[in-house]
């Protein structure tokens, strides 16, 4: 038997055979489109979450009060935890490597300004928090004071402050009051937008030493440090270990650094990842049992030709390969539908939600249809099988 004529016998049952063919390729199609769906799905929420996560900046250690990890009953004394102060946050400014300290504390507070009020968030940052991080001064600067009991009482203001307090007008220089207290806004933050869930035009950053006392709290929620990038991480880690321990007398704080984080929440989006697309892949076994069915089905209505086939010289595995090549291509077809579905209703709703984060691989489309011939493939080798072991005799009585 000829190439050509394996081709030509493999694609004739698909002509002759059209609406069984279409609905048998039709549930791979499905399975495939969903996997492709939820897949796009997953990665597209996988790389905003990194992107959003990695907006705050690179090369940043953050250190919080309280040490992570699970004690087996009450420690009583021992187990009380020391706030970190502005005091420590010098001290980490002190060390070699460091570029920049900001602590950090936050909260929420009633902010006005012309006779308007607004309920906002206010951040309590360090002198370097633009240099640290990703945020830009669009206009005015931060302070420039130490961060000491005696810092100023003055504000940088979000964009949507700026807007919704003053309008127009110019801010700068002019007096508000956040919480009570009054102060001057000195600088506008450049529009950020959301970050995590939390709306950095809408939030109005002040000195951590004026924070501390408008909320009332005896220490900061963190400090961040950050370091020069030709410097490992793991270095700088061990220097602030130091430094604190020295300070503190024991570990009783936890320290962060950006790489460490972005692993762990890289992994985590991994396996949400593959749990979507595995659920997905469950709706394949459908199609594969369908194939089966139907190749079982055609092996049994095509057994005469098949004895035919035999008694004109067919060997059996050209008869194993006909079967087998009938499964895969009828896999691989609906795998492309399934393709051409799954991408088309991804890239329909990234267009009708933009902000709906969606992303589809091309490392994801080839393992698909890799996946729907691999499983046409299993799915045909018992009906081809059976087709290549018949009796050339008794085929070629059968009716």
């Amino acid at each position: 038997m000829l190439f050509r004529d394996l081709i030509a016998l493999t694609s004739s049952s698909f002509l002759t055979y059209r609406m069984r063919s279409f609905l048998t390729g039709l549930g791979i199609a499905i399975g495939i489109a969903a996997v492709i769906l939820l897949t796009s799905i997953g990665e597209g929420l996988h790389h905003f979450m990194l992107s959003e996560f990695s907006q705050f900046g690179t090369n940043i250690i953050s250190v919080q009060p309280g040490k992570t990890q699970t004690q087996g009953g009450n420690v009583g004394i021992f187990g009380s935890v020391r706030p970190l102060t502005l005091e420590d946050a010098n001290a980490m400014r002190r060390l070699p490597y460091v570029e920049y300290v900001i602590p950090g504390m936050a909260g929420t507070a009633e902010v006005k300004a012309n006779g308007r009020t607004r309920r906002t968030m206010v951040l309590g940052e360090g002198r370097d928090f633009s240099k640290a991080f990703t945020m830009k001064v669009q206009s005015g600067s931060f302070w420039t004071d130490e961060d000491n009991e005696q810092a100023r009482a003055q504000a940088v203001i979000g964009s949507k402050i700026q807007q919704e307090l003053y309008g127009n007008q110019n801010p700068l220089g002019s007096y508000l009051r956040v919480g009570g207290q009054r102060y001057r806004v000195i600088g506008v933050m450049e529009s950020k937008g959301q970050i995590l869930g939390m709306d950095m035009d809408d939030s109005v950053f002040i000195p951590a030493a004026r924070a501390l006392e408008l909320f009332n709290r005896p220490g900061l929620m963190e400090v961040n440090v950050s370091y020069r990038p030709d410097v490992d991480a793991d270095t700088v880690l061990k220097l602030l270990r130091e430094r604190m321990i020295e300070r503190h007398g024991r570990e009783d704080f936890t320290m962060i650094s950006q790489e460490q984080a972005l692993e762990v929440l890289s992994s985590v989006l991994d396996v949400i990842t593959f749990a979507v697309g595995a659920l997905g892949g469950i709706s394949l076994l459908v199609g594969a049992v369908g194939i089966l069915t139907i190749m079982t089905m055609a092996v049994t209505e095509r057994t005469a030709e098949i004895g035919l086939l035999r008694a004109l010289g067919a060997q059996e595995k050209q008869v194993l390969a006909l079967f087998l090549g009938e499964a895969m291509l009828l896999s691989a077809l609906g795998g492309v539908l399934g393709l051409a579905v799954g991408i088309g209703i991804a890239q329909a709703v990234h267009f009708f939600a933009p902000s709906f984060p969606v992303h589809t691989p091309w490392l994801f489309v080839v393992l698909a249809e890799l996946t729907a011939v691999s499983i046409g493939l299993m799915a045909g080798v018992v009906p081809a099988l059976r087709a290549a072991q018949l009796d050339p005799v008794e085929a070629l009585h059968a009716e």
